[in-house]
């Protein structure tokens, strides 16, 4: 996992609050659960913010596998892809759960980024993005399953979640088929893993069936078995 700069969790920052003040005056739109928001081939020249909810981006392979490429929850802009030129989506986007978003333009972003001197930080974003990315693909070819699970969910605790004293919370409900599609590999083998790192103290579902994860015993156990 490429964490995320000071400058770049500044620039998110200043983003949303951008976005906030350019949609201020246009209405929410609200996605029910399940449903896409575009899906590959559409021909959409929006960048979306999201108000509330969770997103997920998927493509799917020649034989029909679907496989997951992020998450993202409230504060969170996707859809950037469009700002490159690209006629047509190559990827899908569905609500997680009902989501509410806000709808901005490619001309209009352009133009916040300028007003704002936001490109900079822009550029930043998409570069720890970038980065990010390159690190899951490389994982796929040189780890085992176990580990891309454990750095799977690593990655889901330092950008959707929320930080106790010795641990991270995550709020937002991840299945194990939507683990299985993100790490590349079966849905019992998940459940299998998922068990592991439960006897071994590294995760736990708190009291309100929310996943906790133990950063530092991960990261150690991780670095054990590589």
């Amino acid at each position: 996992m490429i964490q995320e700069t000071p400058k770049s969790d500044l620039f998110k920052k200043q983003m949303g609050e951008s976005l906030r003040q350019e949609t201020l005056n246009s209405r929410a739109v609200t996605i029910a659960k399940h449903t896409n928001v575009y899906t590959c081939g559409d021909n959409d020249e929006l960048v979306y913010f999201i108000e509330s909810g969770q997103i997920k981006l998927l493509m799917l392979s020649p034989d029909g596998r679907e496989c997951l490429l992020a998450v993202h929850t409230a504060g969170d802009l996707f859809g950037e892809l469009c700002l490159s030129g690209l006629c047509a989506r190559l990827e899908t986007a569905t609500a997680m759960e009902e989501t509410k978003l806000k709808q901005i333009p490619c001309s209009k972003f352009f133009a916040r980024l300028s007003d704002d001197a936001l490109f900079e930080g822009f550029v930043r974003y998409l570069t720890v993005r970038i980065a990010d990315q390159q690190q899951v693909i490389a994982d796929l070819v040189t780890v085992d399953s176990e580990q891309r699970l454990g750095k799977t969910l690593l990655r889901l605790a330092r950008t959707m979640g929320k930080k106790d004293p010795r641990s991270i919370r995550i709020e937002p409900k991840i299945s194990h088929e939507e683990l299985s599609e993100m790490v590349g590999t079966t849905r019992p083998r998940i459940s299998v893993f998922m068990q592991r790192f439960k006897n071994l103290g590294l995760i736990e579902i708190n009291e309100n069936n929310f996943l906790v994860i133990k950063e530092q015993k991960l990261s150690e156990y991780l670095a054990q078995i590589a």
